[in-house]
């Protein structure tokens, strides 16, 4: 069975929302599935009006483990998720990702297929920059990039159409994730699986 590991931070629900349809589409394509959070920073800001989604966010995600380096080595395929922060990944992301090097340096983390989304307050608002962003981390890691590409009906619908990673415009609203986002994710949870799970029979044959 491959592995997948859906690894994300949110502060007040658009990314979760993502999250979760990622490691369900997984899941149902036939992976066994690591939903993992990445903790809050304790210094966190937010956008004015958007605390009392914070706090509810984080009571009802409480039960998700938080991320750590095993499940890193333990995929085949991880899609990592952060909010938009100015063009740039989450504080929170970033730092986890400056954990890594006890895995990427021995070469652990190569050859994993490893894939990106976001959500952003508006269009063109730095969401294509946020995963090419996170990108760089995973070249010096050594991963194979999947992007999404213009590969599917889905990545056509008038919500979606970033070719590098599923996106969601969230006007700032909590939970403001349109269907047709969550169907690009749910395709790009699909082929994360699908190219490890090739990946993966490669390593073993």
């Amino acid at each position: 069975m491959t592995n997948v590991a859906v690894i994300y931070y949110s502060s007040t629900g658009n990314v979760h929302r993502l999250a979760r349809a990622a490691a369900e589409a997984a899941e149902a394509a036939g992976a066994e599935v690591r939903l993992r959070r990445i903790p809050r920073p304790a210094e966190e800001t937010f956008v004015p009006g958007t605390e009392e989604a914070a706090a509810g966010l984080r009571e009802a995600t409480g039960d998700i483990p938080e991320a750590t380096l095993d499940d890193l080595d333990w995929a085949d395929g991880i899609l990592f998720g952060s909010p938009v922060r100015f063009g740039l990944p989450a504080p929170a992301v970033i730092r986890f990702i400056d954990t890594t090097a006890p895995l990427s340096i021995p070469g652990r983390l190569a050859n994993k297929a490893v894939s990106a989304f976001t959500s952003g307050s508006a269009p063109h608002g730095g969401h294509e920059t946020t995963i090419l962003a996170l990108h760089n981390a995973f070249c010096h890691w050594g991963s194979l990039i999947v992007a999404n590409g213009s590969t599917d009906p889905v990545l056509f619908q008038p919500n979606n159409g970033n070719p590098y990673g599923s996106s969601a415009v969230s006007r700032n609203k909590p939970g403001q994730v349109h269907e047709e986002n969550l169907a690009a994710i749910a395709y790009q949870a699909r082929r994360v699986t699908e190219v490890a799970g090739v990946v993966r029979g490669l390593k073993t044959a």
